[in-house]
């Protein structure tokens, strides 16, 4: 578990990105990886965008290819429709053979403009960062791209996720890295992250039964820290909210108002998207006096 990407300000789930997100992943398992490349190519294609894989230089670009296709027919059909394309550093750049932030930013752009010409929504790009080494450019170089691609992403229709192998570099680049990055996903899909404040507990990735019991804890540990007074709770990062879930969080702060002699809270707001508002409401959220729902835009 890497504690300080949990603590970027920034942290979603990789379904939650969206035009204009600009991510950090670090990964030490490689499957890992492939899962969160799988996930963020079929978001972007269920949402009519058009996809970039740039996947680690060192990987068989047919295998890429194959492995993809094979976790869905949907992939290989939107490959076979040009929705879906493979990719290198190398080709983006070329006839360029050495590597200049401004070089592949025009790329990009051109990329960009080329998927709304083509008549999709806009574009996304999975890039590993493997191809530092293979083009062999340097730290600072890379530092500098990463730091200043925001006019890639200041209201244009592109988004991208920049996955680092933490086994392939220093841990103080990785640092660096993620504050460069206004996104940091999660590293593994299904995961469930907390970060608490003092008057505040924000919730990350997927709440289910697979994950009821951190949830329940961590909401146990805000209402007791909070007792007393407001607290917010966040789930605009969680992409998954299940029924059993959202039943312990109602029963949970109604609770603390039920026991006799609780201080209760001075209110208990949950920030959320409309689909968790929803749920929440359906199974009874309105009936507890001192929880209030606040929608929030972003929807996973």
């Amino acid at each position: 578990m890497d504690q300080r990407a949990d603590a970027h300000p920034g942290l979603l789930p990789v379904q939650g990105m969206r035009a204009g997100d600009h991510a950090f992943l670090g990964y030490d398992d490689d499957e890992a990886n492939w899962g969160a490349l799988v996930a963020y190519t079929r978001t972007g294609l269920a949402r009519g965008e058009k996809v970039i894989v740039f996947a680690a230089p060192q990987l068989d670009p047919d295998a890429v290819r194959l492995r993809l296709d094979g976790t869905s027919p949907l992939l290989a059909e939107a490959r076979g429709r040009g929705q879906l394309t493979h990719s290198s550093m190398r080709a983006l750049i070329r006839p360029d053979r050495r590597f200049t932030p401004e070089r592949q930013w025009e790329r990009l752009r051109e990329e960009t403009s080329l998927a709304v010409a083509q008549g999709y929504r806009g574009l996304r790009a999975f890039i590993d960062m493997h191809w530092v080494a293979d083009l062999d450019a340097d730290v600072a170089t890379m530092t500098y791209r990463e730091s200043h691609a925001g006019h890639l992403f200041d209201g244009r229709p592109y988004n991208e996720v920049c996955s680092y192998d933490r086994r392939a570099f220093d841990s103080d680049v990785l640092d660096a890295m993620s504050d460069a990055h206004p996104r940091s996903l999660l590293s593994a899909l299904g995961e469930l992250r907390v970060l608490h404040a003092d008057d505040s507990v924000r919730i990350a990735g997927e709440a289910d039964h697979a994950t009821r019991e951190p949830f329940a804890t961590a909401l146990r540990a805000a209402l007791d820290r909070t007792a007393g007074s407001r607290l917010l709770v966040d789930l605009g990062s969680l992409h998954f909210l299940g029924a059993r879930c959202a039943l312990d969080l109602i029963d949970l702060v109604d609770h603390g108002h039920r026991v006799p002699g609780a201080s209760g809270h001075g209110g208990v707001e949950v920030r959320c998207g409309a689909a968790q508002a929803v749920l929440l409401r359906r199974l009874g959220s309105g009936g507890v006096r001192h929880l209030t729902l606040t929608e929030v835009a972003r929807e996973w």
